[in-house]
């Protein structure tokens, strides 16, 4: 059976700050689902979760990838929802509605979106991570480990399913004129995957590939907020689709990349960098507007029903991961403002310290010198 797994996720408002969703906001978004995407064979299965104060709607569908009806279908969900958030006074009521008319495609909207079409396998396993406070380049270093370095994917020396390795599609996100894209292969390209990776906020993984059968692993949004809305108007939040086991890594090799709780940028306001935390399904954010958190959702889908979703951040070992990232959170924020505790300047420039500078450089004179 053909089948599209799609993720569409947005922030439309939340309760007390940038801290969760109210009910009311999850109710609506599942009520609109259900009525006009299940009852009317829209769609196969639906499953809504929360991550921070971002909703996300998975979605099982045979309709394909960027299929109209099927994004319309959560961006009018989105919008619904947005009405009761401001009927609730809540804060940043419809915050990822960048634009107010759908014209066919949510992408470059503001919502984040990833999705895979493939044929079901008879046991079709698969991951949906869903991150806060962060942008779609938090998923750089655990992609780059799971399917390019056997130190985490063992299954890269140990499984012929895997030893041809992947291609990864990465994508400048800078460029906002079209999708500016390469292709490199791993193992031959590691250094150059390795080289545009490093850079967070420009180069992002979008898509990798099995080399040996062509089938597609991972799917990550890839969308910049500010790059649409012209101006800082929160973190990008990206969501990521991974198919595991078989002819991919297998789900513990995928998770333990996240144990390492990298630092990403993200945290308050969108400015500083701090540790990547995974975090138990439908956690709300605290900590100064963070840390940036991760949630991981394990599912299965068969004939394009979704099983229930097993949470593998929600176990005895990752509450020592946990514990030592929030010291690392804490070590870096007493840095405050100073140094890497705080994203660079190109990535502030539509904060309002760039009119700080700006009147800053006025004051500034050129020295006069005697010899």
């Amino acid at each position: 059976m053909r089948t599209t797994i799609s993720v569409i996720k947005a922030d439309i408002g939340s309760i007390g700050g940038h801290i969760q969703p109210s009910r009311a906001l999850l109710e609506a978004v599942a009520s609109h689902v259900e009525e006009y995407g299940k009852a009317k064979g829209l769609i196969s299965d639906a499953y809504i979760s929360y991550t921070g104060d971002d909703i996300a709607i998975l979605m099982a569908h045979q309709r394909g990838m960027n299929h109209p009806d099927v994004h319309q279908l959560a961006y009018e969900a989105f919008r619904k929802a947005t009405d009761i958030a401001k009927s609730q006074g809540l804060y940043g009521a419809g915050q990822d509605l960048l634009k107010d008319a759908f014209s066919g495609n949510i992408r470059g909207m503001g919502p984040a979106v990833a999705e895979i079409e493939f044929e079901e396998r008879p046991n079709e396993p698969f991951l949906f991570f869903a991150a806060d406070k962060t942008s779609p380049g938090a998923y750089n270093l655990p992609l780059y480990l799971a399917f390019a370095d056997p130190m985490y994917c063992s299954g890269l020396i140990l499984s012929p399913k895997l030893g041809k390795g992947f291609k990864f599609v990465i994508m400048d996100v800078n460029y906002t004129e079209a999708d500016r894209i390469i292709e490199l292969n791993a193992p031959e390209d590691l250094y150059d995957i390795a080289a545009l990776l490093r850079d967070t906020e420009r180069f992002v993984v979008e898509a990798i590939y099995n080399r040996a059968t062509g089938e597609q692993a991972v799917s990550v949004s890839t969308s910049r907020l500010r790059n649409i809305a012209g101006k800082y108007v929160g973190k990008d939040d990206p969501v990521m689709l991974v198919r595991v086991q078989g002819n991919f890594p297998a789900t513990g090799e995928v998770l333990s990349t996240f144990a390492i709780g990298h630092f990403v940028a993200g945290f308050m306001r969108g400015s500083h960098n701090g540790p990547l935390m995974p975090v138990p399904h439908n956690t709300p954010v605290s900590y100064f507007d963070g840390p940036p958190i991760v949630t991981c959702h394990a599912m299965c889908v068969h004939n394009g029903k979704f099983t229930e979703a097993a949470d593998p951040f929600d176990h005895p070992f990752w509450r020592s991961v946990q514990d030592r990232i929030a010291e690392k959170a804490l070590d870096l924020r007493r840095q405050g403002f100073f140094g890497p505790a705080m994203l660079p300047y190109e990535e502030l420039e539509y904060g309002g310290i760039v009119e700080r500078m700006k009147e800053l450089e006025k004051r500034f004179v050129i020295r006069e010198t005697h010899d």
